[in-house]
């Protein structure tokens, strides 16, 4: 099956766009000599592994000398890896926080140092070192779940009622409870009237939340869940969980210990390939994919101008090939309200999976039933 890349596709879907930017040539003669340190949360995840080594490329590519470190998660380690950055005298950090609470100390250093530091995918929080933040609309990844949930049960009619549990993400990701919120705005008005119940009661996002996005924790979580509330048959008709990683934890807990005759709808964030086989296999019914090439191609035009001496605007998304937004209003990370550029993320399912090989993201394996990440992505 032959891959269409181009410099854009957009394509219409349930209320949202998938785009494939592959960013633009940049005379590497220009950026020679100049260095970024590009610091990711870990190395565990597709979500992350994907999006270092696109942004790695994508400046590298441009002449730009790149150190990229994971921290694995641990939030003393990263703040170690970026003094060490900071040492060695980059010209511009770009930090997907571990924490988004615990860097501030450290930028502080940067800041003093001329160093301009961008946020990544996570806002961080209580400095004013940041200069920008790059990510999706995170609201809409929750609210994009919420709808879905509406449609497949077909909330807006009927009379029946439905069992739902949430599954959110790290408290420490700023980004969680965005993604909480946005779901919950959207099904709030059918918990209120009982048209979904949650027979754990867990309605807040500090109860449900998952530390470390970690698949092992959202397991053990759900499990604890099943035995005390559904022992005895109940039907569980929705996990709504945040990302993928959590949907992989709920979906083994309910292969273990889930009594009910039926297999819930399942949600899910990111795209990761093992997700995308359980889509394909009825264990998870969506995810909401947020295209890697498209966050990084926004984010070098930012940094870019910023490496320039020149001060990124709103006058930028004009520029620019991809569906995205100029934010100053929403962001505030404690100390000041931050200028933000927010992409569109986008529903998958079983029956649109092609698009994400349109990308140029996925190809197809040999039996061309999954879809495998693409060796240069």
């Amino acid at each position: 099956m032959k891959r269409a890349i181009a410099m854009l596709m957009a394509v219409t879907l349930a209320g949202s766009v998938v785009s494939c930017g592959n960013g633009k040539k940049n005379d590497k003669n220009a950026n020679s000599g100049k260095s970024v340190g590009i610091a990711m949360p870990t190395s565990t995840l597709d979500r992350w592994n994907s999006d270092g080594k696109f942004l790695q490329y994508r400046f590298e590519s441009a002449g730009f000398d790149v150190d990229l470190i994971y921290s694995e998660n641990d939030a003393t380690r990263q703040n170690n890896d970026i003094l060490a950055m900071i040492n060695k005298g980059v010209d511009l950090l770009l930090i997907a926080a571990v924490d988004g609470t615990k860097l501030s100390g450290t930028l502080e250093t940067a800041k003093e140092k001329g160093i301009p530091v961008v946020a990544y995918d996570r806002l961080i929080m209580d400095t004013h070192a940041l200069t920008y933040y790059v990510s999706f609309d995170n609201r809409a990844v929750g609210r994009l779940q919420g709808e879905f949930v509406r449609d497949q049960l077909a909330l807006d009619s009927g009379s029946d009622s439905y069992n739902i549990e949430f599954v959110a993400g790290d408290p420490a990701d700023n980004n969680a409870k965005y993604f909480y919120d946005g779901a919950y705005d959207v099904l709030e008005p059918y918990i209120e009237s009982g048209r979904l119940v949650i027979p754990s009661g867990k309605d807040s996002f500090d109860q449900v939340a998952t530390p470390e996005w970690s698949m092992d924790k959202a397991k053990a979580n759900m499990k604890d869940t099943l035995a005390k509330y559904y022992s005895n048959g109940t039907q569980l008709d929705v996990v709504l969980c945040a990302n993928d990683s959590t949907a992989l934890g709920a979906a083994q807990a309910l292969n273990i210990v889930y009594n009910g005759k039926n297999y819930p709808i399942i949600t899910g964030q990111d795209g990761d390939v093992a997700n995308l086989k359980n889509i394909v296999d009825g264990k998870q019914a969506m995810t909401v994919y947020k295209n890697v090439r498209d966050e990084a191609s926004v984010t070098y035009e930012v940094c870019k101008m910023i490496l320039d001496g020149e001060i990124p605007t709103s006058k930028l998304v004009e520029k620019l090939p991809i569906d995205v937004s100029f934010d100053s209003e929403s962001y505030n990370n404690g100390v000041k309200y931050v200028q933000s550029y927010l992409l569109l993320p986008s529903v998958i399912t079983k029956d649109n999976m092609q698009l994400l090989v349109d990308c140029g993201l996925y190809e197809w394996d040999s039996a061309h039933k999954y879809l495998e990440l693409t060796k240069t992505s």
